[in-house]
């Protein structure tokens, strides 16, 4: 599926520049439901763009359209009217819905002055840094904890390299992701080819997974496993919480006054993501009755966790579908095509 419900699938042809002085290269541009993907000839990713963090360089009606991603406008993509009419058409139609959904300025500027009065007699009753930090996460809309997300995975994917997606996976992956987390949340999955030890959690619902998690298990209730324990640490802790008191006080107030974090906060904490220690463990008892609920067996996640069981013994005493066994993840040929995902 695509972003736009009339095209099931929608692919046109452009001239693609990584950054200023480059060499333009003709590729494949493929619209999806989230992303735009760039691919060489050779159906090789270059990279993934954000519907919602593309700009158009040029004017409507200009012909070749100009694209680059938002706040990079080095990287450019060139859509020329007579190979790609429909592709800059759907594009067009995109960012106009982007658009509105975007809070004004004018209007964020007045909610932010109402905001800071507000902050500023709470701290000078109180003066608690956590008491802010709370309060900032509190007030953050759904929309600006999605563009943190994705800052977030730009800032991690430069490092781990481009998300896995080959073209037979996405499905299967989607299928994954509602099956643990649930139809609203199909593409919430993202798979890194490097750098990440397990899973990780980051504001607006996304969840990483390290590669090693789809290719190395024999049974998909391995990532699913993974996958729940990830959603249900998110729920425990607000991923946006866990960014602010990483960032500290300064970044905090950055927020509430201009509706942004600095740029050294999210690339400190993208870091800390990828090199820091294991997140704490959820209670064995919180996890059971997840695991329940899910209907997803918990012996293989625990397993898998420690291969001995010893510190996982009682997910696996205690699994509640060891008699009945999960109510299917996958199906055999989901499960396959997925653990091709990464291109291996």
């Amino acid at each position: 599926m695509t972003a736009l419900d009339e095209y099931q699938r929608l692919e046109a042809t452009g001239l693609w520049r990584p950054e200023t002085g480059a060499q333009r290269r003709e590729v494949v541009v493929a619209l999806g439901n989230a992303t735009l993907t760039i691919k060489d000839m050779q159906d090789r990713v270059l990279a993934h763009w954000s519907l919602a963090a593309i700009t158009r360089a040029t004017s409507a009606g200009h012909d070749p359209a100009l694209y680059h991603p938002d706040g990079d406008p080095e990287e450019t993509l060139e859509l020329s009217n007579a190979e790609a009419d429909a592709m800059i058409e759907a594009l067009e139609r995109i960012l106009r819905a982007v658009d509105r959904r975007r809070p004004r300025p004018g209007k964020l500027r007045v909610w932010l002055s109402g905001s800071i009065t507000a902050v500023v007699i709470f701290l000078a009753v109180f003066w608690l840094p956590g008491a802010l930090i709370a309060y900032a996460t509190h007030i953050v809309p759904a929309v600006k904890r999605a563009e943190i997300g994705t800052a977030l995975t730009e800032r991690i994917t430069r490092v781990t390299g481009q998300p896995c997606s080959a073209q037979e996976a996405r499905q299967p992956l989607r299928r994954l992701a509602e099956r643990v987390l649930g139809e609203g949340r199909r593409d919430a999955l993202v798979v890194l080819p490097q750098g990440l030890t397990d899973t990780a959690h980051l504001p607006g619902g996304r969840i990483l997974l390290s590669r090693s998690l789809i290719e190395d298990p024999e049974d998909p209730d391995v990532p699913a496993g993974f996958v729940l324990a990830e959603a249900v640490r998110a729920a425990q802790t607000d991923p946006l919480e866990d960014l602010l008191r990483h960032a500290g006080l300064g970044a905090s107030l950055q927020l509430l006054t201009t509706g942004e974090l600095p740029k050294g906060a999210l690339d400190d904490y993208a870091e800390s993501l990828l090199t820091g220690a294991r997140a704490e463990p959820v209670a064995h008892d919180t996890l059971l009755a997840a695991f329940s609920r899910a209907e997803l067996r918990s012996e293989p996640y625990a397993y898998w966790l420690d291969v001995t069981g010893e510190s996982t013994l009682p997910l696996i005493e205690a699994d509640p579908r060891r008699a009945s066994g999960s109510r299917q993840v996958l199906t055999d040929a989901d499960w396959v095509r997925l653990q091709s995902i990464c291109g291996g």
